[in-house]
């Protein structure tokens, strides 16, 4: 039986990313993946026409870009082709009287779209945007440190000391905020509160859900400061060096092998055996990338903790998510020409709507108007389509995995499969307002269902995208549930990683490089 140090079940980019940092730290690693690749939701297909590169699910690798890993590792990624391509105008959002609101890495264009809603809005986003490096040194260091007593410990000794008691209790107060608590504190503007508001329902944050603030102030501050990056040619070019890292330090990946169960030993974990029979030793570790819900079909035994394993069994997903990918040969008609630079565009036009789109899909119901994430990739990296052609990345967002009925009262089918098309086409209707003629350039579409998106990656749970819902209750030290947010579990030697543990959903290979740190400093 072949023995490994660590086994991995399952090659997404964190399992990459701690193989990665493994072998480079002398282990001798193996990846087993049940799909024909490696990456998880990060890939990158020709889904409609050859030569229109799709990325299957994450398309902006800002996190990744700015991760520690890559700070630690950039330069042997480079070398296996690794190749960002920067973006100067990042996200915008539009509204239905025509107008739009956008953020550009550059300030004063920034300001001046701003303006024209509020003036004293322009002023906040300057003082916010001068203000962010100090206040994301304190955020990045809670975001991107291990949930351990003495590291947490660590973290509030240095706030206290820096910002004194008031200081640390107000960035708490911000941690436990919603969007719109603190969009309203902040801004005046609706349409300003909107554009930073859609990207909380990236990440399962509808507006008035706590421990939500955080992540629309960050990706807007960070796009403001930093731009944004995408893959060249595709997100799947982060994979590729990845795994071509892995196997240069003397890793092993295998595609198309589903590990069936974890081998056990006087509670610790000890191996794999593959559906088609073979067993492999893992004398360090075992580590799993997976939904915390497929744990049982790994454990049939269970962990050796009941609490535990009821807890995994009970891991809360968030609402599904349908994905429609387009071949143009054109990019859309905005209202304003200058929209066809940004790399995302949102229509979610008001926090109210959003609000009512994310409890339809939390009822069962399919939205009526839901948020609409366009991205456009081609705008700034025309190398993912044939000259002149483009591809459009159509995220829609939130949809229940389990239809239940249509809160338009239209759409009369409860079963994925006969609704995929006709719900498709109440998304693009809905662009079309925004984009006349769209339909007339669309070269072929390729519409993923919430249950497609789980066919193709088991982790993505009724079309979920970032693996396990982050609010409060199931983030933090609670991620993926009390006590284990050390990527441990009460089996030894048996490890978790991935979005469904801490540091959460993103690109930025955080739980992996954490864990790797952690167990190559043993």
């Amino acid at each position: 039986m072949t023995r490994y140090d660590a086994i991995f079940v399952g090659a997404g980019h964190n399992a990459l990313a701690c193989a990665a940092h493994l072998a480079k730290s002398g282990w001798k690693v193996g990846l087993f993946e049940a799909e024909d690749r490696p990456g998880g939701a990060v890939k990158t297909l020709e889904m409609t026409e050859p030569g229109f590169r799709h990325d299957l699910g994450a398309m902006n690798l800002s996190l990744f870009a700015g991760s520690a890993f890559n700070r630690t590792h950039g330069a042997e990624l480079a070398r296996h082709g690794l190749e960002f391509v920067p973006v100067k105008d990042c996200f915008a959002s539009v509204f239905p009287d025509g107008r739009w609101l956008g953020v550009s890495s550059d300030l004063a264009a920034t300001k001046a779209r701003i303006a024209v809603f509020s003036a004293g809005d322009a002023e906040t986003w300057e003082g916010l945007a001068k203000a962010f490096p100090a206040r994301a040194e304190r955020l990045f260091a809670i975001l991107g440190a291990p949930m351990k007593k003495r590291a947490i410990a660590r973290i509030l000794f240095s706030l206290l000391r820096r910002d004194g008691f008031a200081g640390t209790l107000e960035l708490g107060r911000f941690l436990l905020s919603s969007p719109r608590a603190w969009l309203d504190e902040t801004f005046e503007s609706d349409e300003v509160k909107a554009l930073l508001g859609a990207w909380g329902m990236h990440l399962d944050f509808a507006p008035d859900i706590a421990g939500g603030a955080v992540f629309p102030y960050l990706e807007g501050m960070a796009n403001q400061s930093f731009g944004m990056v995408l893959g060249k040619g595709g997100a799947d070019i982060m994979i590729r060096a990845l795994a071509a890292m892995v196997e240069a330090n003397g890793g092993t990946l295998e595609c198309g092998a589903r590990v069936e169960r974890v081998l056990t030993s006087d509670g610790r974990a000890t191996g794999v055996e593959l559906a088609d029979g073979r067993r492999f030793e893992a004398g360090r570790a075992v580590i799993a990338t997976v939904s915390p819900r497929a744990l049982e079909g790994l454990l049939p035994q269970g962990s050796g903790d009941a609490g535990f394993d009821r807890r995994m069994r009970a891991f809360r997903h968030a609402p599904g998510t349908m994905m429609i990918h387009l071949a143009l040969d054109g990019l859309p008609d905005w209202a304003d020409p200058a929209l066809k630079r940004f790399a995302y565009v949102h229509v979610a036009p008001s926090l109210e709507m959003m609000a009512r789109t994310y409890a339809q899909a939390q009822a069962g119901l399919l939205p009526d108007e839901p948020v609409i994430v366009v991205g456009q990739p081609t705008a700034v990296d025309p190398s993912r389509a044939p000259e002149g052609k483009h591809v459009l990345w159509l995220q829609t967002r939130m949809v229940p995995g389990e239809i239940k009925g249509d809160a338009a009262d239209i759409i009369t089918g409860r079963d994925w499969e006969s609704v995929r098309e006709a719900y498709a086409d109440r998304v693009i209707a809905i662009l079309e307002r925004h984009a006349p003629g769209l339909s007339a350039r669309i070269i072929k579409r390729s519409v993923m269902s919430p249950l497609d998106l789980e066919r193709s990656n088991a982790n993505l749970v009724g079309g979920d995208q970032i693996c396990g819902s982050h609010h409060l209750a199931q983030n933090f030290l609670l991620r993926p549930a009390p006590g284990f947010a050390d990527w441990r579990t009460p089996l030894r030697q048996f490890h978790l990683a991935g979005a469904a543990t801490w540091p959460g959903a993103g690109v930025g290979a955080g739980s992996g490089f954490l864990l790797a740190r952690q167990l190559a400093g043993r």
